[in-house]
């Protein structure tokens, strides 16, 4: 979880209240769900732990300070920038070919601000969060702060080639070109990885030539260094994911209207369709208000509040709420800073922490229960202890991963596989899937176990989630093994032989019928059916997926539902 640095006495200003006793500031820290860590009263630095990583808006001095303030004041504090206006006065334009490198930009500039040393420090913190966590390393987003009087606008997003310019990155003295940069430079070693699959590479430079960075490398030291005293900055948003792209923009600029800066828009203007058109004005709000029954939100609390209590609580938390003529629903927008609202049960829990846990009366259980183990957990249970016994070593691991995972470096794209269950609402790329299958799982596990002697036998029970539209939500979880064999002599027939074993011991009898799958080499995997179901498959894997995850054995797999297993005992 996000771990934040705070000066006291800047936060105390951020608030707007001087001198906040530490049983204040513990008091607060529940809407944010936060924790004090530790503080040095020396220098005034106070480190809290922030218990939910979907909310980056609070990722800095400014965020925390501004929900705590928006309690305070009941209502949260007018954005004007985020409104319509007339055409911005300042414009950058994208260039072909990005959309196939780095497609979106997001921009704005923040003047009559003066950077002090606690707001230079929040900046560096927010930025480096934001691209680390939020921004995957710099993957899906990555962020540059200008200083705005040396720029020429209009600004070009481009693609050049890796030694068409040279320019002073941050951190040295001589002008370098990207190459250079990618090879030499410790930020180019770090992030260049990024950038390795393609030869143009991005830029951004002003009217004049100029060039502002090398996204999502670095900064030149001309234009991108910040210093103390700035009272015009000019701040940039790149990345592959449009709407993360303008929430951290929107981030950035209200940190910075918070401190007293002027925010202006910019104009971005795309040679290729975007989801918000060709010309995309930022910063954006792309909110749209939804409508939560007032008995949703009673049911999950176990309280009657009424909708003029419940509005008053999200206003209190920095919503727009408003109640339906009818007065059986509430009509609910969050910020354009936040964007972690996917579900009723997230406005249940904001309207449970604006009006503090504390107010609502617990409620002990009425019956008495003895709890015992399912049968699917028993069964699940044996078989962890048959495969440990085979010669397995279990492995644990999430049931969320990557497309890029679970699909294509499996050879399943186009493929009947294909159809996964996606997040909608995704926070980050290497989570926005759950699982079909346990076989990408264990290779994720192989690929990082190179070095241990073979042979390598692993397996999971564990949870995947299938289609299927005659179930409510739309899908299906199961309970699944999967194992792997990998070493050098790996083959169908060793791990035909473990499943032999392995379901002898169960007392299932069963088949196995020849099947064509992309993952596994032709006329080596099979179906594996059970009193005329299938249950499961095994086959040895195509030498492409071992390749995509730079797997150097042989590796053969098989699975089982383990559902299937259960309801036959």
């Amino acid at each position: 979880m996000p771990t934040i640095s705070i000066n006291r006495k800047d936060f105390e200003r951020l608030v707007g209240r001087p001198a906040i006793a530490a049983e204040q500031l513990d008091a607060w820290l529940p809407l944010v769900k936060g924790e004090l860590k530790d503080q040095d009263s020396d220098t005034g630095e106070v480190r809290l732990e922030l218990q939910d990583s979907n909310r980056p808006d609070l990722w800095s001095c400014e965020g925390i300070a501004r929900q705590i303030r928006i309690k305070l004041q009941g209502a949260v504090s007018a954005y004007p920038f985020f409104k319509p206006t007339p055409r911005p006065k300042r414009r950058i334009q994208v260039m072909q070919g990005l959309e196939r490198v780095r497609p979106y930009i997001a921009a704005c500039t923040a003047v009559g601000y003066t950077m002090t040393g606690e707001g230079l420090a929040q900046l560096l913190q927010t930025q480096e969060k934001l691209a680390e966590i939020f921004g995957r390393k710099r993957r899906t987003v990555s962020i540059g702060v200008y200083r705005l009087p040396h720029i020429v606008f209009p600004v070009t997003y481009a693609l050049v080639k890796q030694d068409e310019v040279r320019f002073t990155p941050l951190g040295v003295e001589e002008k370098m070109s990207p190459r250079e940069i990618l090879a030499v430079h410790p930020k180019g070693l770090e992030y260049g990885p990024i950038l390795a699959a393609h030869d143009r590479i991005p830029l951004l430079m002003d009217e004049e030539g100029q060039v502002l960075s090398l996204p999502p490398i670095i900064n030149s030291r001309e234009i991108g260094e910040v210093r103390v005293g700035d009272r015009e900055l000019f701040v940039e948003v790149t990345g592959t994911d449009l709407l993360m792209v303008l929430l951290t923009l929107n981030i950035l600029a209200v940190n910075l209207a918070d401190r007293g800066a002027t925010i202006e828009a910019v104009e971005v203007a795309y040679p290729y369709a975007t989801e918000l058109g060709k010309t995309v004005r930022t910063p954006f709000n792309f909110q749209k208000a939804r409508s939560i029954p007032i008995k949703t939100i009673e049911d999950a609390l176990g309280v009657s509040l009424g909708p003029d209590r419940i509005r008053q609580a999200l206003l209190a938390y920095g919503y727009e709420a408003s109640a339906t003529k009818d007065r059986g629903s509430i009509s609910v927008r969050i910020p354009p800073y936040r964007n972690d609202l996917m579900h009723p049960l997230d406005v249940v829990e904001d309207v449970a922490i604006s009006r503090g846990y504390g107010e609502f009366t617990p409620i002990m259980p009425s019956q008495f229960t003895v709890g015992s183990l399912s049968r699917l957990e028993e069964v699940s249970d044996r078989i962890r202890d048959m495969m440990v016994g085979i010669g397995f070593q279990e492995i644990i691991s999430n049931i969320m991963a990557s497309r890029l995972e679970l699909i294509d470096r499996m050879r399943l794209a186009g493929s009947d596989w294909d159809r996964i269950v996606e997040v909608e609402n995704v926070m980050s790329q290497s989570y926005a899937c759950l699982r079909q299958w346990i076989t990408p799982s264990l290779l994720r596990v192989e690929a990082a176990s190179t070095r241990a002697f073979y042979p390598h036998r692993l397996f999971e029970v564990g949870e995947v989630a299938v289609l299927d539209a005659t179930e409510e939500t739309g899908t299906r979880t199961l309970m699944v093994l999967g194992a792997l064999i990998a070493h050098a002599n790996a083959n169908f027939s060793e791990a035909h032989s473990c499943l032999d074993l392995l379901l002898f011991y169960l007392d299932r009898p069963y088949t196995l019928e020849p099947i064509s799958h992309r993952s596994f080499l032709d006329g080596r995997a099979g179906r594996i059916v059970s009193n005329g179901l299938a249950v499961g498959l095994i086959g040895e894997l195509h030498p492409e997926v071992l390749e995509q995850w730079q797997v150097s054995m042989p590796s053969v797999v098989f699975e089982l539902e383990v559902d299937a297993l259960a309801e036959r005992g």
